[in-house]
């Protein structure tokens, strides 16, 4: 009694006060990892988690992220960067400095897109991770990434036109995924950005904060 403890749940319940949850999918949380991030894990984490396995992605590989500073890319490029890849993240220029410092190739998007791309990946794409949606899909596919190396996890209409891959959430929902993504965060090795956290109060501000998408890191709600 008393634990705290990080878990999660398929009952829809991310904005409930309390809920019910399987004791088996409840791990205890580290000393080192807040609520904030703990709370992060759990769409968003996992989601990352899921889409860098289905790109089978291996050290030397070169692969591009599509809004690769927002709750989940922010996470995407870290763990792609800890799997010994070339990383090329997509984002605003105002977010160019945190992918630097996080080992990551900072790429505008925009017009022109494809050309910067081309240069920065000497014209050479092994894998790339949509988290944003739009064109990416048709980018990569231009840019000779093959399909079974595309993950997206917003264009789902791109799955049956072109047999890339929509692998998230769903594939990487377990305890034992929360468990190393907090331990990597509880050992310094996987930062969880928060863009800013709101109380579930003012969940209205919050959603209408998201459908701007041009946050850097996750939006937390708080009850």
């Amino acid at each position: 009694m008393g634990d705290e403890v990080i878990g999660f749940t398929n009952r829809r319940s991310s904005q409930a006060e309390f809920v019910v949850v399987e004791a088996s999918d409840l791990i205890h949380r580290p000393r080192n990892v807040s609520w904030e991030a703990a709370g992060s894990l759990f769409v968003a984490g996992t989601t990352a988690y899921a889409a860098i396995r289905a790109v089978s992605l291996k050290q030397g590989d070169t692969i591009a992220v599509s809004g690769a500073t927002g709750g989940v890319g922010s996470i995407v490029v870290q763990l792609a960067v800890r799997a010994g890849a070339k990383v090329i993240g997509l984002t605003s220029p105002a977010h160019h400095q945190w992918l630097s410092d996080h080992d990551v190739i900072p790429v505008a998007y925009g017009e022109g897109v494809e050309k910067r791309l081309r240069a920065v990946a000497d014209d050479h794409l092994d894998a790339f991770i949509d988290t944003f949606g739009a064109d990416y899909v048709e980018l990569a596919l231009k840019l000779g990434v093959r399909p079974e190396r595309i993950d997206t996890i917003i264009n789902f209409e791109a799955v049956t036109t072109y047999g890339v891959k929509a692998e998230g959430n769903a594939q990487a929902a377990s305890a034992a995924v929360l468990a190393d993504l907090a331990r990597l965060i509880d050992q310094g090795e996987l930062e969880i950005p928060i863009a800013r956290v709101y109380p579930l109060a003012d969940v209205r501000e919050a959603y209408r904060e998201l459908e701007h998408r041009h946050t850097h890191g996750k939006i937390v709600l708080v009850p």
